[in-house]
């Protein structure tokens, strides 16, 4: 019973649609008045229409965002697919720097309304629904879905129970498929098992009810799968191929289909104040049968050790005769400064992304890492790397002191990491890219290799040393093995733009072309991909094909010519290399200076 002159609480069951601008700071501080004046236009001719199209109401709106409701969930889901697919057609025609991409995200629920505004935790779940989905995509809540499916011309895929900031409970989480549903296609045949015990270490469940700790819970991962890499007798998927199974609903028998493995390690982490608890259980895959699980605890302060712990555990689960020194031989202590760790282990988590923005935090975080930790041989590593793919993809210069720090940082994780093999190979691409040390590179890279023969990032950087060597069937022998490592990996494009540069290397301009198309249907603004695409094409007598090539190349970096190109890989490249790209760009029509 309501107390006596209380008022009373207007309530009522709406769907509710949260929307935001995706990289929203990096658009305003490239061009501020530009971007208000196209979210004004877009408003006026694609929002506000649509609204009043979909009987919705405009709650409020932010400088990049936007809260609306609708008495109708179908209405909802309906108005986002519009806006989605007009703002996808819009955007063909804008440069990618420019591309304004929303995310939304939908829930339907009880909601408090007060004049005009809307409150509960309703409007809660559908805010951070649209911080799950990606650019120019929608994510919808369980009950949205239940509602919808096969009522729209949609198609959706299930991302499974989501930990979500500031809600208590799990949340149902499904993405939306924007295109018509494709008919469900025959079962691809299943990967061939290695001839050695073969392991798939899947993403983590983040269970510390903080979406902001994906970074550590990853991190977690990244450093158990990368533990149990060592072992040269057992062959594991890499983890960005494992990672694409993140967020979803999980059937080992697929997974162990569609990777070629046998074992299956999932898990979750748990982390509160000082301590973390980890729970893992491996699966045999071909039988369903559950061989181990276990729990470790511990303090935040003894974090390799549980790394460590969790590691011995499955390699024992998988061959009980291992000899204890050949588990401990998996170990891997980065380094002892947990503040500095925590600083790499974040910027992994932007480094994966690949997007300018997001390389340029990578780069401050790690500089904050080695400010904490000078010794610290993996972000030492790590940020040559970044350095390097800024160069590749033209994200802004890299300065001639930057590119000699890149050297004397990769140097000091030589010294320092010489037992790390991710340190080791990417400190080794950074010698052969920035200083032409081809021979000290390939020597560090072949000793991460030695540690980690299941590391596809370093057969990768083997390749890219061959190459530079002029030494293409070693660079072709080596990015193949990359792609079987991991045939899942978001960055198999650099995998397979590596095959690319390889056969320009051994003037076979067929397979290069090939190669370079696979990379660009994954990657279409990928530079390195067009540049040998273009070289390939010219030297096959392909011109219009070239000169097409060397447009769309030119528009990416609009100071490419002949003389640039020369003076960015004069060092990279040795002059036989050289001489094929420049040689092609000529042909293609790229002016000299």
């Amino acid at each position: 019973m309501e107390a006596q002159g209380q008022a009373r609480v207007e309530r009522r069951l709406a769907a509710i649609l949260a929307a935001d601008v995706a990289g929203y700071s990096r658009l305003m501080e490239a061009d501020e008045e530009g971007t208000l004046a196209a979210l004004r236009a877009i408003r006026r001719e694609l929002g506000d229409p649509k609204i009043t199209e979909h009987r919705g109401r405009i709650v409020k709106t932010t400088g990049d965002g936007l809260l609306a409701e609708f008495a109708s969930v179908v209405d909802a889901v309906r108005y986002a697919v519009d806006v989605q697919r007009a703002m996808a057609e819009r955007n063909t025609e804008i440069p990618p720097a420019k591309r304004i991409k929303f995310r939304i995200g939908i829930h339907q629920g009880d909601i408090i309304v007060e004049d005009s505004d809307i409150f509960g935790d309703g409007v809660n779940l559908a805010a951070r629904l649209e911080g799950l989905a990606e650019p120019g995509g929608i994510c919808v809540s369980g009950r949205v879905h239940a509602d919808v499916v096969g009522k729209l011309d949609i198609g959706f895929e299930d991302l499974g129970e989501q930990q979500v900031k500031n809600i208590s409970r799990p949340v149902r989480a499904f993405r939306v498929q924007l295109g018509t549903p494709k008919a469900p296609e025959e079962t691809p045949p299943a990967l061939a098992l290695p001839d050695k015990p073969s392991l798939a270490v899947l993403p983590f469940q983040n269970m510390t009810g903080d979406a902001e700790q994906e970074y550590f819970v990853d991190g977690m991962v990244e450093e158990i799968t990368t533990a149990i890499s060592r072992l040269p007798w057992l062959f594991v998927i890499a983890r960005n191929s494992s990672f694409t199974y993140k967020g979803k609903g999980i059937d080992v028998k697929r997974v162990a289909r569609e990777l070629g493995v046998r074992y299956v390690l999932e898990g979750s982490v748990r982390k509160s104040a000082n301590q973390v608890r980890i729970t893992g259980q491996l699966i045999d895959a071909v039988t369903g049968s559950h061989i181990w699980a276990d729990r470790f605890d511990g303090a935040l302060d003894d974090i390799f050790e549980l790394q460590d712990r969790v590691a011995a555990s499955v390699i024992g689960a998988i061959e009980p005769k291992l000899r204890q020194s050949e588990i401990e031989r998996a170990t891997r202590k980065p380094t002892e400064s947990l503040d500095a760790y925590d600083l790499y282990l974040r910027a992994l988590a932007q480094f994966y992304r690949y997007s300018e923005e997001r390389m340029r935090e990578a780069i401050a975080l790690l500089r904050r890492a080695l400010a904490t930790d000078p010794s610290c041989a993996p972000a030492a590593a790590l940020i040559g790397w970044c350095w390097g793919f800024q160069r590749v993809q033209d994200w802004g210069p890299v300065s001639v002191a930057e590119a000699a720090e890149a050297v004397r940082l990769a140097r000091l994780a030589l010294e320092v990491g010489k037992d790390d093999p991710d340190a080791l190979w990417m400190a080794g691409n950074t010698l052969s890219f920035f200083a032409g040390e081809h021979a000290s590179g390939a020597s560090a890279v072949d000793r991460a290799l030695i540690l980690n023969p299941n590391s596809a990032h370093a057969w990768m950087a083997k390749g890219l040393v061959s190459y530079r060597q002029n030494r293409p069937e070693d660079a072709v022998e080596a990015f193949k093995r990359a792609v079987r490592l991991s045939p899942l990996d978001p960055l198999g494009y650099l995998f397979t733009c590596g095959l690319a540069l390889a056969h320009v290397v051994a003037r076979k301009y067929k397979e290069a072309v090939e190669w370079a198309d696979r990379s660009l249907r994954d990657a279409p603004y990928f530079e390195s991909a067009l540049r040998n695409k273009v070289a390939a094409c010219a030297h096959l007598d392909r011109v219009e094909e070239a000169r097409n090539e060397i447009a769309r190349l030119i528009e990416l970096q609009p100071d490419l010519t002949i003389a640039t190109f020369k003076a960015r890989y004069a060092v990279t490249f040795p002059p036989e290399i050289l001489d094929i790209y420049v040689e092609g760009y000529r042909k293609a029509g790229l002016p000299e200076k």
